[in-house]
């Protein structure tokens, strides 16, 4: 089988362990850069260009797509969805994922626990907003954050008054999220794959820091998720209709609170604190996709 792996970095270590991952299965694979392919758009013949060649005969691909590129990234999954090439993630299921807010009305939906969240359009009502998620403190976040940033902690009714009136104030669009107390700075994230969840870490926030994101120096340890939290990981990335997705969630009083479903999830910090080979179980989810 010949499967390529869009992404900008083959040193990067998700891009190198799918490779080694794949190769060990027998297949051919090629790293392609998404930002450099051309695409060509003609009557039932689509067709990308990449480094001097024509990518054909290419059975599936797996997006390892960043943030900051996801306009131009789905419209490549796009083309070989067209091209009837198998993906481990949709071109639809990408943006979806990418867009917060739209993420947590789909959660809301299919039923998912979410904290309370409160999204205007730069509303001067700001102490509406802070008492619908349960007063200071609060949490308040760029749509347009990752890995962490762009997410403040607002510890004051004053404090959380200032942040959103400086937020508005830059016609910065941010949701306005209820404070978990309990979760003492720790979330999970459970990594799910072809509906199954494969592997779940721990992570936990440095000291005096409450983002548990590893880039933001968090660790991780592995966790067996309890029957609520295995089934909410299994839901949430399924209303999100991800075949591979990283699912962090809050521990709470009320049971787990999906934060975020992650439609390109990193590999190292999940396989590092479990010891389970998550590369090889995403190509086999492929293998049986496309076989």
């Amino acid at each position: 089988m010949k499967i390529v792996i869009l992404s900008r970095n083959p040193k990067l270590y998700s891009t190198r362990r799918l490779v080694e991952a794949a190769e060990k299965r027998g297949h051919e694979v090629l790293v392609v850069d998404h930002l450099k392919c051309i695409i060509e758009i003609e009557k039932k013949n689509p067709k990308i260009f990449y480094n001097g060649a024509y990518l054909e005969d290419v059975d599936a691909i797996i997006p390892r797509i960043g943030a900051s590129v996801t306009f131009y990234g789905s419209t490549v999954i796009r083309q070989f969805e067209m091209m009837k090439t198998f993906t481990a993630v949709t071109s639809e299921a990408l943006i979806k994922s990418r867009d917060k807010l739209r993420s947590l009305q789909v959660l809301s939906r299919a039923g998912v626990g979410l904290p309370r969240t409160v999204f205007t359009n730069y509303t001067k009502d700001v102490n509406h907003v802070i008492q619908s998620v349960g007063g200071a403190p609060i949490v308040l976040k760029l749509l347009e954050g990752t890995q962490g940033l762009g997410v403040v902690l607002a510890e004051t009714q004053n404090a959380a008054t200032s942040v959103i009136e400086a937020f508005n104030g830059l016609k910065a669009r941010v949701i306005a999220q209820e404070f978990i107390k309990e979760s003492k700075g720790s979330d999970i994230r459970a990594f799910v794959v072809d509906g199954r969840v494969i592997g779940a870490m721990k992570r936990q926030a440095l000291k005096g820091e409450f983002r548990s994101n590893l880039h933001r120096g968090g660790s991780a340890t592995i966790i067996e998720l309890t029957d609520e939290e295995e089934n909410t990981a299994i839901k949430a990335a399924k209303a999100m209709r991800l075949g591979i997705a990283g699912v962090d969630m809050l521990q709470s009083e009320n049971g787990p609170l999906v934060l975020e479903v992650n439609s390109s999830p990193g590999l190292e910090g999940i396989e590092m604190a479990t010891k389970k080979d998550i590369a090889k179980q995403i190509i086999r989810y492929i293998e049986r996709n496309v076989e």
